[in-house]
């Protein structure tokens, strides 16, 4: 399981690192992606294989299928990381996430999320303060226990 805030930074060549508990669950080889409000999604192969097994069950004479499946299929890309324990972030990525310089790092349970930290501090400061009108709409079906 993926958790955690951290700040980090992208280097002028794409690359950033990510923090050591999260390299020892990705493994050698994992995906990273569009994700969704403008951020980045990674997640290691086993999670990829569960999304794209879901995806497949999706009906693709739906237009808004077939859409979403280009979106997060069309940007993936398998990366690894280097000996210094960073990964390099595709060009069309770091421009999709408006990743410059200064990032945040989140874990998210089943996967990672890499946003530009201005975004993200952006997002938190919108979404916090609604996070009880949230938790209350959830699944009725979950026992959350906060």
């Amino acid at each position: 399981m993926f958790m955690g805030e951290y700040s980090h930074t992208i280097d002028a060549k794409g690359r950033v690192i990510l923090p050591a508990k999260f390299r020892e669950e990705l493994g050698e080889c994992f995906v990273v992606t569009r994700g969704l409000e403008g951020c980045l999604s990674v997640y290691t192969m086993e999670a990829w294989k569960s999304l794209s097994a879901a995806m497949k069950k999706l009906k693709a004479s739906k237009e808004n299928v077939r859409a979403f499946k280009r979106f997060v299929f069309g940007s993936a890309s398998e990366v690894e990381f280097d000996k210094q324990g960073r990964i390099l972030i595709p060009g069309t990525l770091r421009t999709y996430a408006g990743l410059k310089k200064d990032v945040t790092v989140l874990g998210t349970g089943e996967k990672i999320e890499i946003w530009n930290k201005e975004a993200y501090d952006e997002y938190a400061a919108k979404i916090v303060p609604d996070m009880e009108e949230i938790a209350e709409s959830l699944d009725e079906t979950l026992d959350l226990d906060f």
